[in-house]
């Protein structure tokens, strides 16, 4: 059996969006997000209001995402992953919006970093002395 940290971050996304499909035919807006730790995807899914009010009352949007607007999406989800460099934990977001036709998506990609870490990687003696504790104590 496979298991996902033998996958690539590439081959994961496009499992995200295989399972996100049928949701994302009924929307025409909204967040696509994935959560990555150790460069593995944990948690992922779509924020969205799917619902419009006006005069009181809500309505659900109709129309959503095509097969072919989806297949888009997801090859600028997969072209995005080009720009993340060096990090392992994170989340990337895409919000994304049908605009005359075309599926329109701006990716933010997030790197996170744990301090406890870098107190493991860096212990105090091992620096060089810069003077920065005395401004720290």
């Amino acid at each position: 059996m496979l298991k996902s940290e033998q996958l690539s971050l590439a081959r994961q996304l496009d499992l995200v969006f295989k399972e996100l499909q049928e949701e994302l035919s009924g929307l025409s807006s909204g967040t696509v997000f994935v959560q990555i730790r150790n460069n593995v995807i944990g948690k992922f899914g779509i924020r969205h209001n799917p619902l419009t009010g006006r005069s009181g009352a809500f309505s659900v949007e109709c129309e959503g995402m095509s097969v072919v607007q989806q297949s888009s999406f997801r090859n600028m989800a997969l072209e995005s992953l080009r720009y993340k460099k060096r990090w392992t934990h994170g989340e990337i977001s895409y919000e994304f919006a049908i605009m005359q036709g075309m599926v329109v998506v701006d990716a933010t990609l997030e790197s996170n970093y744990n301090m406890a870490n870098l107190m493991i990687r860096y212990p105090r003696g091992a620096q060089a002395d810069t003077g920065s504790d005395q401004l720290y104590g």
